[in-house]
C-alpha cells in the first residue's frame, strides 16, 4: 500500500434545525475559506439532555472538511452565525487521505491575498 501524506485536515461535525440552516452556514463558511466542503446529512435524531430534560429533536448534520489552521476562525464564525445557543463543534484529525483530495483542502481553505 502506497504510503498517504500527512495532513493537517480535520472534519468538524456540528447539527443544525434545519435544511435551510445548514446551507445558510455552510454557504458563508465557503464564502469566508473556512471550509472546503459541507455535507448535510438530513433527518438524523438527536437525544439529549439539556436545561434538566432530555430532549428529542430531528436535526441536520453537517460533516465539514477544513485544516485545523482554520479551526479559530471557524469557532468566531460559529459564534456570529450558527443558531444554536451551545453550537456542537467537533474538530476530528484526519491522520491520512487521498493526496489529492487533500491538496484540494488545503487550496480552498488557504488565506485569499487581494
Amino acid at each position: 500500500m502506497r504510503h498517504m501524506p500527512h495532513t493537517d485536515t480535520v472534519t468538524v461535525l456540528t447539527t443544525v434545525a434545519t435544511p435551510d440552516e445548514a446551507e445558510s452556514l455552510v454557504r458563508t463558511l465557503l464564502e469566508r475559506r473556512l471550509i472546503a466542503c459541507g455535507t448535510f446529512l438530513p433527518g438524523a435524531r438527536s437525544l439529549y439532555r439539556w436545561e434538566g430534560k432530555i430532549a428529542d429533536e430531528t436535526e441536520v448534520m453537517i460533516i465539514l472538511k477544513t485544516r485545523s489552521a482554520r479551526l479559530a476562525g471557524l469557532e468566531a464564525a460559529f459564534a456570529e452565525l450558527h443558531p444554536y445557543k451551545v453550537p456542537e463543534l467537533l474538530a476530528l484529525p484526519v491522520t491520512a487521505g487521498h493526496e489529492k483530495y487533500l491538496a484540494w483542502i488545503n487550496r480552498e481553505t488557504a488565506l485569499v491575498l487581494s
